[in-house]
């Protein structure tokens, strides 16, 4: 494992030993690894999501507005269980 060296004002050092201290996590390295890991699913969700309304906005597409408010609907019901059995 590689390290890294960042640099906080403050504010942010004390928020970031704050979520220590009240046991969310064991380190500053676990706080930041977790927001990476976070960002990297924002992202991925974020070019699917982008894909999925290319594919919806192109001439070939069959479905509807309303098919994808339904498939985002089931979409955000698996994601939700998934995080729920975390």
């Amino acid at each position: 494992m590689q390290s890294m060296d960042i640099s906080l004002p403050d504010p942010l050092k004390q928020f970031v030993d704050t979520q220590i201290a009240q046991g969310r996590y064991s380190s500053a390295s676990e706080y930041m690894r977790e927001l990476i890991r976070a960002d990297e699913r924002l992202k991925a969700e974020e070019q699917l999501e982008a894909k999925l309304l290319e594919g919806l906005n192109s001439p070939e597409s069959e479905l509807k507005g309303e098919d994808w408010k339904e498939i985002r609907k089931e979409a955000l019901i698996l994601l939700e269980s998934r995080r729920a059995r975390r």
